[in-house]
């Protein structure tokens, strides 16, 4: 209504037991900012109340004295009343007729609660915001993740460069070879060529298949053709996962970045907990909250996965903070792990 925006300043609650995000939320700034933003508004409100209801009454007052003055009998009405005198008393006309000045009044009376209305906006701002080391602080951090971003899609693209050369490029170059030397037997020796082409038939289908590997790895067909439910449907396929997954997807086509950052986020989360997680089950849930993609990924794991001892969760964490998002991992030892991104979604 006043047109104040503020920023959310909350932590991230971690997933687990109701003590343990209790504790989390006690610790938050926010939260006590929150609780002082409570205790003020009774004092503020009062102020505002008096100065409003002060204002305003004195200035309709006045602007209606000439009725007051026809209706009511000469010197029954006043402004002030006190016990023994009242002042700014209707008793002749020509203070009837002065007091129109309280057309005056109401004016002041508006710009005085558009002006109290600024204040609580500033008050709310400070209270409900987050601080501005808070804002520094997310601005520092999305600094680093982005240059860790850039350094890691450096990285990917050498990857990319490598497994092409020493990959799907050799395996043309060989294609190539077969088929020329079966073209160079085929009037000579045509059972001799007719294996070649078979071998050279082999390559192309592996290849193909390198080829196909690579360009999921950068962006899968079926996230960018049918969305993110199919592609991470397949993605917990029991071809791709040895261990079952169960999937929940509640949510329709979304901008590219996010669902590209989601995809993976649950791609590298499958592969930890299959790898190192001795997991017996994974669950991932895949949920729209306004205008916030939660993706959680859950295993019944050993647990102890930790972010900064890990170069794939440390790189999801970028990858997600790349479309201003947070990745949060509750892992404690002996599990569950859950693995917890929140993306912004909106248009």
């Amino acid at each position: 209504m006043l047109g104040v925006e503020i920023a959310e300043p909350y932590r991230p609650l971690p997933a687990g037991s109701l003590w343990r995000r209790a504790r989390v939320l006690a610790a938050d700034p926010a939260t006590w900012k929150d609780l002082a933003y409570l205790v003020l508004l009774f004092p503020l409100g009062l102020v505002w109340f008096l100065v409003t209801v002060t204002l305003w009454g004195m200035g309709i007052f006045m602007l209606l004295a000439p009725v007051w003055y026809w209706i009511l009998p000469h010197g029954e009405a006043a402004l002030f009343v006190t016990d023994d005198r009242s002042y700014l008393a209707l008793d002749s006309l020509p203070v009837a007729l002065a007091t129109v000045l309280g057309a005056g009044v109401c004016v002041a009376a508006a710009w005085a609660v558009r002006a109290m209305a600024a204040v609580h906006g500033v008050v709310a701002r400070a209270l409900l915001g987050p601080s501005e080391q808070e804002f520094q602080a997310r601005v520092e951090a999305l600094e680093a993740s982005r240059d860790r971003a850039v350094d890691s899609a450096e990285a990917e693209r050498r990857r990319i460069e490598r497994d092409l050369h020493d990959g799907a490029q050799q395996r043309l170059v060989a294609l190539a070879m077969d088929l020329g030397m079966a073209r160079a037997k085929l009037e000579t020796d045509p059972a001799a060529a007719t294996a070649l082409v078979g071998e050279a038939h082999e390559e192309a289908k592996r290849a193909l298949a390198e080829l196909r590997d690579l360009a999921r790895g950068i962006h899968p067909a079926v996230l960018a053709d049918r969305g993110l439910d199919a592609a991470i449907s397949a993605l917990a396929a029991a071809a791709r996962s040895p261990v079952p997954v169960g999937v929940e997807v509640a949510t329709g086509r979304l901008p590219g970045p996010v669902e590209s950052a989601a995809y993976f986020v649950v791609a590298e989360a499958l592969a930890n907990a299959a790898k190192h997680a001795g997991a017996a089950e994974i669950g991932v849930r895949v949920s729209r909250h306004r205008d916030l993609l939660v993706v959680e990924v859950m295993d019944d794991g050993a647990g102890g996965a930790d972010p900064a001892r890990g170069s794939g969760l440390r790189g999801l964490a970028d990858r997600v903070a790349a479309v201003d998002g947070r990745l949060t991992v509750t892992s404690p030892s002996g599990g569950p792990t859950v693995v917890r991104a929140e993306l912004p979604c909106g248009s």
